[in-house]
């Protein structure tokens, strides 16, 4: 027998395998179809009773949101926490394990090919049938070397539904990285806003300290002088007692807010004092206000993208499980040289193969297949309720962020009135109790009253700027969607990546490369 025989029905195998592929055209299953939002409802203003100070525009959602607060040193602490927060890390490493998913679903996609070596010395036992029956029972080598082979034609898209599936995970993956990241930027800048507002406090302490400890010398002159009452020395030194109970109170929260910065940067406790320790105003709130358009909304908030990711998922797996209804028709060929003396092993006559089709046709299963059907469509559902869910809340936390916004505005505008005015009705008390024209009551009542309302002016501070921090995380802010290329983005950009084996071949190579 020549070699040209056994190319030629190789050949006829090859050409008979092209014409099934060529007729699996369409996976079984539905078609993924995006889902619509409806976002573009959305009123990105806040209610017309809500008068405003900051004026929003329609220009696009900054991705470094941060910098309008036109603070350095939280721009410097935003990029040192991209850089070390360890729960991007770990986010960043669940990417790596979808994308090796992926690459193991595309491999099913492409045939497999294996290598194969054996020797055996080997005898018949004198007392065996086969020796009755004349065989010989000495002692004899058996050598073999050769090549398997075998690949499962995807007629009923079953491969592709996996691969579309692992895809799709992979796209969900990188979107939950993406809304870690716009977390954790929210969180330090939420942080470290609280820290400075913390250190504000501190300092609006130690100043009414200095007030109080002035007028607890005024008092102790005067009853020296049997002008004031033990009262009035008392209550003086009881109001200097209390500021001074406050200050380690916030002296605590100002360290615990360091350390909180420290872990979100994945640096070690107290690694930031001797950076942040020093006091700094709070930063201005930001003369315009940039929120986008509401259409844009979907594409800017990752949960929404994940979201939908999954729903995509969860779709590719009711075309898998329709699929294993199907027959599955594979090639196995085996080729290869064997013989009793190695040195056999290159003639051609010690060749031999063997080529075919294989079919697997599930007949009886138990309902197994029904209930992995039954399965999937649910779990589409529940993906499907799950984006609108979404969806939902995305929008009630821009509206909300929106209202909180306009309303803190309005709030500060009121609490810098009153406390002028307590300001003012303090020294007009002090002036009176100096010159002995007002009892020390009015003073300490003053005293009280101005603390109150700089506490209350410096939280509404605080809660303005942290009102802006919610708004962008919000918004989606903290994360640029147009330097991000998803795995379907770049197969709907690269021509040549619409052929699943090819856009799979690199990874599946990796994959290999890596076994």
């Amino acid at each position: 027998m020549t070699l040209q025989p056994l190319l030629s029905h190789l050949r006829q195998c090859a050409i008979a395998t092209l014409g099934v592929v060529s007729l699996a055209g369409c996976a079984v299953g539905p078609d993924f179809v995006k889902p619509e939002s409806g976002l573009s409802e959305v009123q990105l203003a806040p209610r017309p009773d809500q008068a405003r100070v900051t004026l929003a525009s329609d220009a696009a959602v900054p991705a470094r949101w941060w910098l309008l607060f036109n603070d350095p040193l939280l721009a410097e602490l935003q990029s040192r926490a991209q850089a070390g927060n360890l729960d991007l890390h770990m986010a960043a490493e669940r990417i790596e394990q979808s994308r090796a998913q992926l690459g193991i679903a595309a491999s099913q996609l492409l045939p497999s090919v294996a290598a194969n070596a054996s020797y055996a010395r080997e005898a018949l036992s004198e007392h065996g049938k086969f020796a009755a029956l004349g065989a010989p029972t000495s002692p004899s080598d058996f050598w073999q070397l050769g090549f398997d082979a075998s690949w499962e034609l995807d007629l009923w898209g079953r491969a592709r539904r996996m691969r579309e599936g692992a895809a799709a995970a992979l796209e969900a993956t990188v979107y939950d990285r993406e809304a870690a990241r716009v977390a954790l930027s929210a969180e330090v800048a939420r942080t470290y806003l609280q820290l400075r507002g913390t250190q504000a406090q501190l300092d609006i302490a130690q100043q009414n300290l200095t007030v109080a400890e002035r007028t607890l010398g005024l008092a102790e002159s005067r009853e020296r002088n049997g002008v004031a009452t033990r009262f009035e020395t008392s209550s003086a030194r009881a109001q200097s007692a209390t500021i001074k109970a406050s200050i380690p109170e916030l002296s605590q929260r100002r360290n615990g807010l360091m350390n909180a910065l420290a872990l979100l940067l994945g640096e070690q406790p107290r690694a930031l004092d001797a950076q942040l320790r020093a006091a700094m105003p709070l930063p201005s709130l930001p003369a315009n206000m940039p929120v986008g358009v509401s259409s844009g909304l979907a594409h800017r908030r990752p949960d929404i993208l994940h979201a939908e990711a999954q729903l995509h998922a969860a779709t590719a797996a009711i075309g898998v499980a329709k699929a294993d209804f199907y027959p599955r028709i594979g090639l196995k060929g085996r080729i290869g040289v064997e013989a009793f003396e190695s040195g056999d092993l290159d003639s051609w006559d010690s060749r031999f193969f063997s080529v075919g089709p294989t079919v697997y046709l599930p007949i009886f299963q138990g309902g197994r297949l029904t209930q992995r059907l039954a399965l999937n469509e649910a779990r589409q559902k529940t993906a499907a309720l799950a984006y609108r869910q979404t969806v939902l809340r995305a929008w009630h936390e821009v509206d909300n962020a929106l209202d909180a916004w306009a309303a803190q505005q309005r709030q500060h505008a009121e609490l810098l009135v009153s406390y002028e005015q307590n300001q003012q009705a303090l020294q007009a008390a002090e002036r009176g109790y100096e010159q002995g024209a007002s009892d020390y009551l009015s003073v300490l009542t003053a005293q009280r009253n101005v603390l109150a309302s700089q506490t209350r002016l410096n939280d509404s501070a605080t809660n303005a700027t942290l009102t802006v921090v919610n708004l962008y995380k919000s918004l989606g802010g903290g994360w640029d969607p147009d330097a991000l290329k998803t795995t379907r983005e770049v197969a709907d950009d690269d021509s040549t990546a619409a052929d699943p084996v090819a856009m799979a071949a690199p990874i599946v190579a990796r994959t290999q490369a890596a076994q």
